[in-house]
C-alpha cells in the first residue's frame, strides 16, 4: 500500500469548500464560512479524541479543544452567549479525561478540570441569574480542591484549607447580597473557623483547634452583630477579662 498524502485531505476539504460555497450563492444554505470551519474544528477534534482508544491520552487536549470550538462556531446565533461555556466545558472535559485514566498518578488534573468546569457553569447561571455568578464560580473551585484531599487523605489535607476558603468565599458573596458587606466579615471568619476544625478533626492535627476556635469567636461576634448584641458581648468581654486579672492579682498577693 502506498503511504498516506497529505494531499488527499487537502483535495476533499477543497471540494467540500467549494460544494458549500456552490450552495450559498445557489442560496440553498447561508452561513457558510461558520458551517466549514466548524465542521473542519469538530472533525479534527473527533479524530484526536479516536485515538484516546489506543492509549495516547494526550490527544484528549487538542481533541475536545477543537470539538468543543467546532460545536461553538456551529451554534445557531440564539445560543450565542452559550459559547464561552462550551468552550470552557471542552478544555475542562481534557482534565477530566487526564484524571479518570489515571487517577493515582494525574490527581493534579482535578484542579484546572475544576476551575474550568465553574466557568463555564458561570457563564450558563449568569444567564439567568447574574448576581449568583461568583458564587458559582468560587464553590465550584471550593468543590475540586476537596476532591483532592479525597484523593488521598494523607498526603493531601492542606486541600482542605483552600477548598474551605473558597466555599466560605462563594457563600460570603451570597451574604453579602443579604445582609450587606459588613456583616459579611462574621460568615467569612465562621467559615474559616469551620476549614480549621475540619483539618483538625479529619487529619487529627491538634494544632488546627487553636485557630479554628480564634476564627470562631470572632465570627460569633460578627454574626452576633446581626442581632444588634454585639456591643453588649464586647461590653461583657472587656468586663470579663478586667475581671479575670483583677482576681489574679488579688489571689496573688
Amino acid at each position: 500500500m502506498k503511504r498516506f498524502d497529505a494531499r488527499i485531505v487537502f483535495g476533499l476539504l477543497l471540494i467540500v469548500g467549494g460544494v458549500l460555497a456552490l450552495a450559498q450563492t445557489m442560496g440553498l444554505l447561508s452561513n457558510v464560512s461558520d458551517i466549514f470551519w466548524g465542521g473542519l474544528f469538530l472533525t479534527a477534534g473527533l479524530i484526536f479524541l479516536s485515538l484516546l482508544f489506543g492509549g495516547h491520552w494526550w490527544a484528549a487536549f487538542p481533541g475536545f479543544i477543537l470539538a468543543a470550538l467546532g460545536v461553538m462556531i456551529l451554534l445557531p446565533d440564539s445560543f450565542g452567549a452559550l459559547g464561552g461555556a462550551i468552550f470552557l466545558g471542552g478544555i475542562g472535559l481534557s482534565f477530566w479525561y487526564v484524571y479518570f485514566s489515571s487517577r493515582n498518578e494525574r490527581w493534579w488534573a482535578l484542579i484546572p478540570a475544576g476551575v474550568l468546569t465553574a466557568l463555564a457553569v458561570m457563564i450558563v447561571v449568569t444567564q439567568q441569574h447574574e448576581d449568583f455568578g461568583a458564587a458559582v464560580f468560587l464553590g465550584g473551585i471550593g468543590l475540586s480542591f476537596f476532591a483532592v484531599y479525597f484523593t488521598n487523605r494523607l498526603e493531601r489535607w492542606w486541600a482542605i484549607i483552600p477548598g474551605g476558603v473558597l466555599v466560605t468565599l462563594a457563600g460570603v458573596t451570597v451574604a453579602a447580597q443579604q445582609f450587606g458587606e459588613f456583616q459579611t466579615a462574621g460568615f467569612f471568619f465562621f467559615g474559616l473557623a469551620i476549614t480549621f476544625l475540619l483539618v483538625a478533626l479529619l487529619t487529627g492535627m491538634r494544632w488546627a483547634y487553636w485557630p479554628a476556635l480564634a476564627l470562631g469567636i470572632l465570627g460569633f461576634l460578627g454574626i452576633a452583630s446581626l442581632l444588634n448584641i454585639a456591643n453588649y458581648l464586647w461590653a461583657l468581654a472587656l468586663i470579663g477579662v478586667g475581671a479575670f486579672m483583677l482576681i489574679k492579682y488579688f489571689t496573688n498577693r
